[in-house]
């Protein structure tokens, strides 16, 4: 550097600058590795124990001795325990462990790495003691596996059961998939009748839009006398699901809950575009730091540049930062070999971080299998966690035991071989994209600890206990299918529980990396929240239907058995009380409205929610970016509203692309790729931690410049205004507002606004559909007697008030009207219908020969498979084109590629489509809400070519250069095909079909091997 005035002037600056990060390092350093909590620091753990009983239970018959086995407020067992822990009990442990030697089920409901396991294993030693089988049941495959491991060391004669293996199914103790136990149930395996106790490990997942049925299912047709161990996330409402256990059991059910963590956790964080270290935003006692969170907005908003430092440029800054993938084989993504911030020599503080303040190991969620790849390639550049050769050459010896399984040209894949030099670093990936066989070696080596960087997806939240002194978060929003919402507070507290080593760790870190519009109050929700309750996710197909039929005939129940018994149904009843109190005291309130006026304030009501409907549909096509964009120039006019939140009318600074959308090389991208800079009239107090606030209606306010994301605008204007061009000038800036008003003022009946036909050209048939039906609600809204007379702010304010009120005490009657049973009353109406005319069941309700054979599928759709079986179109298939065409019924994600099809493919999959909207056309007849087009879609022949290649030999390698499919998610698919095949093979059987059923069977044969089906290292 030169030495020039300047130059020193630089060089000093630089060496203040490298201080201050010594210093921050140190401070963090300092903080983190604080010697342990004093007992005294921390309260104790707290276990809360409730009981629920069936109604006119008395405990007298139970016949337990007080002094063996306590009481039913109290439980305590002194006797001899079935199981001896080489450490002590924590007391939520001693106390779900004497309710298991009463015999009564119990639902543990613990934070994750709490020990809810040790329940399980006494549960099982209790079962092994009485020489009496056990059943111990997970949502996941992949889970099961492991636990089969788990337990097998632990207990030796122990089976495993799901849809790919069967291993010992004799043993004392199976464990299986929910699903394969609901299907013994439905087939009345003889093996339930030895069964004591069924274990359902992680039972909150009952609440999956999907498949949580099965788990309602399964508790209802368990036999009497089976008692149960449920473990649980911590939830919110564990009392009212042990209340349904045990009104539906006859017998007690027990709540053993706790929120104490073994291991405290410190909450930071890292905002996006701050240019200093972490902020610590709640202690381990709970405490909310609000000045810190406050510290953490200024720190990002006074930074130049965003995501300049820190943990976000360790992490490779998202996939904006680390470029275009390299070696992705045209698939749209690749093993995060980018070029990036990374390469320049920016942003490697926070993987220093990781590594200097010996936080490993660390996990890192992101909610994209794509930006962990990214995230994962990024890091590798930047750190290397393993510096001991001897530690290298033992991963790399597990790597090739464990891929030696393989046959040689699958251990060529690039996947493969590009995860040893990662693993060596000691940084891995961890998500469903991945190869089976990958992500169990992973999970090996991450539980022996030599992987110390681990980024995964939310799903690795949900497994056996696996973990990390640090969890970092790279984003606090996600996708969930529907929208894009901030994690809620049940979420974060699942994956922040892997958080903290118990025994190992004083404490555990959680670190946040989240975006400048996340406020005070948010944060606050997320880590402060209480867990999420439990709630129903029932639902009837026509595979439970089917099998319910089957199962009753001759037992004197009938259809509305399992839908009376359903969590669904006890939710409603448990709820009446409070709904009956609400609609009382809404009744009180609008007591003194006349009909006349309460019809004309529900017809306000209601118009304006329907034009807020439509309005919806109207303002998502207006804001996509390649319509919307040519329009948001400087000065345009533009409405905001976040939520309730309404800003009114702001003025368009100018838009802004997220480079993470440029990276991707998409045209547009997404609406969330966009911020629009606008000039909104602010209040003068800001909200919590510093975010601007709209400025109430009687108050002047201030024009501030305020970035805006794309989704949050509600109207453009025809209107543009001329701006100044230096708008940190507070005059200036003021002038605007008044520019803004006089305009408003030119216009009294509301701004003119952009013709979304006429102007933007948008021509849909929805949107002019939307257009036209605004049109017309606006009409019906100007002639409404309340509309017209009310112009005062605070009456129109009363009004909407009252219109709310009058409709939440309709909704509230309504509700109480149709109870579960009844709305599902309708339903099975309608789908016995269905199947009636299907062919399914008789006119009086008996199962007919297809009905057999639908009871036999339950992996896709019953009725197309069924109709294309007894349609003669698998008859006329070969064994490839068979396979490959069933493969269409198995649920893929989705692809970007082109499908082309040969034409001996072409022709089936036509079969399937026609045979697809008939039955779409009789559910429509038999007044079901089926969108025929949908339904069709959801066949998709995604992996059609796929399969019949690889059924014709065509090697792994050659599938994945012909795919923009992950690996993993190739194989999870094929081995869902597998599944579907067998239980094809077995309802041909069913019906009598020998022929058909060897067909299958020779079918199923072609896909059955190398790396499709390689054998799990757990088993």
């Amino acid at each position: 550097m030169e030495e020039t005035p300047e130059g020193l002037a630089n060089a000093a600056a630089v060496r203040q600058a490298a201080k201050r990060k010594r210093e921050e390092l140190s401070n963090l350093k300092a903080q983190l590795d604080a010697p342990p909590l004093k007992k005294r620091e921390r309260p104790p753990p707290v276990l809360r124990h409730e009981v629920s009983t069936p109604e006119g239970f008395e405990e007298t018959s139970l016949n337990l001795d007080p002094k063996l086995h306590g009481t039913l407020e109290q439980p305590a067992w002194t006797g001899e325990p079935a199981k001896v822990y080489p450490f002590k009990l924590d007391p939520f442990q001693s106390t779900a462990i004497a309710c298991v030697e009463r015999s009564e089920s119990v639902l543990v409901s613990a934070h994750t790495s709490a020990g809810k396991t040790a329940v399980a294993e006494y549960a099982i030693a209790k079962a092994f003691k009485n020489q009496q089988r056990v059943i111990y049941t997970s949502p996941l495959k992949a889970l099961s596996n492991q636990k089969y491991r788990e337990l097998q060391e632990e207990f030796t004669d122990v089976g495993l059961m799901t849809g790919d293996v069967a291993i010992n199914p004799n043993a004392m103790c199976i464990v299986m998939t929910t699903e394969i136990l609901r299907n013994m149930l439905y087939r009345g395996s003889e093996i339930l009748r030895e069964v004591s106790w069924v274990i359902f490990d992680e039972v909150h997942y009952m609440q999956d839009r999907e498949r949580g049925v099965v788990w309602e299912e399964t508790i209802i047709f368990l036999p009497k006398d089976t008692r149960m161990v449920f473990l649980s996330a911590t939830l919110a409402n564990a009392p009212e699901f042990a209340a349904w256990v045990a009104k539906l059991r006859a017998h007690p059910c027990h709540v053993v809950y706790t929120d104490f963590r073994p291991t405290p956790l410190q909450h930071w964080m890292c905002m996006a575009g701050a240019s200093e270290g972490l902020h610590l935003v709640m202690d381990e006692f709970g405490n909310f730091r609000s000045d810190n969170f406050s510290k953490a907005k200024d720190a990002a908003n006074q930074a130049k540049m965003p995501l300049e430092d820190g943990l976000h440029g360790a992490l490779g800054d998202g996939p904006s930062d680390i470029g275009t993938p390299e070696g992705g084989r045209g698939r749209g993504r690749g093993r995060g070999e980018g070029r990036g911030r990374g390469d320049r020599g920016r942003g490697r503080g926070a993987g220093g971080y990781i590594k200097s303040m010996d936080w490993q190991p660390v996990i890192v969620f992101s909610f994209s299998r794509r930006e962990c790849e990214q995230y994962a390639g990024a890091l590798k550049k930047q750190v290397d966690f393993i510096e001991d050769k001897e530690e290298k050459e033992h991963i790399a010896e597990i790597f090739r035991n464990a891929t030696s399984t393989l046959k040689g040209e699958d251990q060529e894949l690039e996947c493969i071989q590009e995860l040893l030099p990662m693993l060596q670093n000691g940084i891995a990936v961890h998500h469903s994209g991945l190869l089976p066989i990958l992500k169990e070696l992973i999970e090996l080596l991450f539980q022996e600890g030599h992987v110390k960087a681990l980024f995964a997806t939310e799903t690795f939240a949900m497994g056996i206990n696996m973990p990390a002194r640090t969890v970092i978060f790279t984003a606090m929003r996600k996708w969930d299918g529907q929208e894009h919402r901030w994690m809620a507070s049940g979420e974060y507290i699942q994956m922040s529980g892997r958080a903290g080593r118990r025994g190992t760790d004083a404490r555990g870190n959680c670190i946040m990396m989240a975006s400048s519009d996340m406020d005070a109050e948010t944060c606050r929700d997320i880590v402060t929240g209480k867990p999420s309750p439990l709630m129903s996710s029932f639902k009837l197909s026509y595979y439970t239907l089917l099998n319910v039929l089957r199962r009753i005939e001759g037992t004197g129940h009938d259809m509305e058995f399992i839908v009376a018994n359903s969590f669904d149904q006890f939710q409603h009843e448990h709820g009446m009380p409070e709904k009956k109190a609400q609609l009382a005291q809404l009744q009180a309130e609008l007591d003194g409205i006349d009909e006349r006026s309460a019809k004309g304030i529900a017809e306000y009501h209601d118009l304006q929610q329907e034009i807020a409907k439509q309005d919806d549909v109207l303002v998502s096509r207006m804001i996509r970016p390649d319509v919307c964009l040519h329009f948001l120039r400087s000065g345009r006019i533009a409405r905001v509203r976040d939520g309730t939140t309404d800003w009114g009318w702001g003025i368009v600074v100018e838009y802004r692309r997220d480079p993470a959308a440029k990276a991707n090389g998409t045209l547009h991208g997404s609406q969330d790729s966009y911020t629009i800079l606008m000039l909104l009239r602010c209040s003068s107090v800001s909200g919590p931690g510093g975010v601007p606030q709209p400025a109430g209606p009687d108050e002047v306010g201030e024009m501030h410049v305020v970035p805006v994301p794309l989704n949050l605008l509600r109207s453009l204007s025809s209107l543009r205004i001329a701006i100044p061009n230096d708008l940190r000038v507070p005059e200036t800036r003021h002038s605007t507002l008044l520019t803004l008003k006089e305009q408003q003022k030119l216009y009294p009946d509301g701004l003119p606004q952009l013709d979304p036909v006429e102007d933007m050209n948008l021509n849909d048939e929805e949107l002019v559909k939307a257009v036209r039906q605004i049109e017309q609600l606006e009409k019906r809204l100007c002639a409404n007697e309340f509309f017209r007379s009310e112009k005062n702010a605070e009456r129109i304010h009363l009004l909407d008030e009252r219109a709310a009120k009058l409709y939440r005490r309709d909704q509230l009657q309504e509700e109480m009207r149709n109870s579960v049973l009844h709305r599902f009353r309708e339903e099975t109406k309608c789908r016995m219908q269905v199947l009636r005319r299907l062919g399914h069941i008789s006119p009086d309700d008996v199962v007919l020969l297809k009905g057999r054979a639908a009871c036999e599928i339950d992996t896709a759709d019953e009725l197309l498979t069924t109709e294309l079986m007894f349609n003669g179109t698998f008859n006329d298939l070969d064994k490839h084109q068979l396979v490959a065409l069933v493969s269409c019924l198995v649920p893929v994600e989705k692809s970007n590629e082109e499908i082309k099809l040969k034409q001996q493919l072409a022709k089936p999959l036509g079969e399937l489509q026609e045979t697809a909207e008939m039955i779409a056309t009789t559910s429509a007849e038999c007044k079901l809400e089926v969108d025929a087009e949908e339904y069709m879609q959801s066949f998709k022949p995604t992996m059609m070519d796929i399969i019949d290649k690889w059924s014709k030999g065509c090697s792994f390698k050659q599938l994945c250069e012909g795919t923009d499919l992950f690996e993993g998610s190739i194989i999870r698919a094929t081995r869902r095909l597998n599944e579907l095949m067998n239980q094809l093979e077995l309802a041909a059987k069913a019906v009598g079909d020998e022929g058909l059923a060897a067909k299958f069977a020779e079918s199923v044969e072609t896909i059955r091997r190398d790396i499709m089906f390689a054998a799990s290292l757990y088993i």
